[in-house]
């Protein structure tokens, strides 16, 4: 098995989705680092998904959970590259061993922060309609509304998501409706991720991503911005520091794992959400979902050398 390791971001977490982790060998560095952020993310345990939802918790409690999974599985398998969905890509840096894990979750931590202070836009899913389409009737809404609306997300052939002002994701959404939209779905979040509207975000979060030591990673941490590997620190960099700002690429970040050589994508973190994902793109690659510790543990055994 020549593996791809990836990692869900914002939206996959649920309520106890840590409760076979807590005791783990990287749980308490992990924990104590967000504590000493002023974030206490042993509400993972309390079954609060409410609790879990605004944007400076959930990120930095799914990169705990990637994180000591991680730990659980990453040196049982021949991994060829790494990718992560938005916030999930910090942790693919720590499984490329870019990032230290405890640096990861305090950059995280600033980054959640930095996003949720950003609150006037919305994000809303199209289904049904090529992203071609979707991206000619951002270009429209924006040219009615004067405002703001872009493709946030490539996730999946007629899977996309737009993120702008409210009034412009509704003029997209009307239009789509028009050309054949078979779904609109509006997302829980506080502001447009992943569009132009978080440049004052990215500013903010610069400094600290600035401040970060970053090593060259083992293998290529394939990017959301444009879907193409990086092998080098400063690459990996630039293309963080663009993320908030740019669209993710998910599309081309599954098919360049496979043309890196991997055979099998296996999603770390909790849900399913990429391994669905990786069905529909690439279908040729076999996808599993790790989310939790029994599950981590059994694909270690499946991979043991006899």
């Amino acid at each position: 098995m020549r593996a791809a390791l990836c990692f869900p971001g914002q939206g996959s977490q649920s309520a106890g989705m840590a409760s076979s982790l807590m005791h783990e060998p990287m749980a308490a560095a992990l924990l104590d680092a967000a504590a000493a952020e002023a974030v206490d993310l042993r509400l993972l345990l309390r079954g609060d998904a409410a609790g879990l939802r605004p944007t400076q918790v959930a990120q930095p409690a799914l990169l705990f959970v990637e994180c000591v999974l991680l730990e659980l599985v990453s040196r049982h398998v021949d991994v060829v590259a790494v990718a992560g969905h938005s916030v999930g890509e910090y942790s693919a840096c720590v499984a490329a061993a870019a990032l230290d894990p405890v640096a990861a979750m305090r950059l995280v931590i600033a980054r959640g922060r930095a996003m949720a202070a950003t609150r006037e836009g919305t994000m809303m899913a199209f289904l049904g309609l090529p992203d071609e389409a979707v991206a000619a009737v951002c270009v429209e809404a924006t040219r009615q509304t004067g405002e703001t609306v872009v493709v946030a997300n490539f996730n999946a052939p007629g899977q996309v998501v737009v993120s702008g002002t409210p009034a412009a994701v509704d003029a997209a959404r009307r239009l789509a409706r028009e050309r054949g939209l078979r779904r609109a779905i509006a997302l829980e979040v506080t502001g447009a991720f992943h569009s132009p509207l978080m440049e004052d975000a990215a500013a903010s979060f610069g400094a600290a991503l600035d401040a970060v030591p970053l090593r060259d990673p083992r293998v290529p941490v394939v990017c959301n911005v444009d879907g193409a590997p990086a092998s080098d620190a400063a690459t990996l960099r630039d293309r963080l520091r663009r993320q908030l700002t740019s669209a993710v690429r998910w599309v081309d970040c599954v098919r360049g794992m496979a043309q890196l050589g991997a055979d099998t994508l296996i999603e770390i973190g909790p849900g399913s959400v990429l391994t669905g994902l990786t069905r529909r793109i690439a279908p040729e690659v076999r996808a599993v979902a790790i989310n939790d510790a029994a599950a981590a543990r059994a694909l270690t055994a499946s991979t043991a050398t006899p």
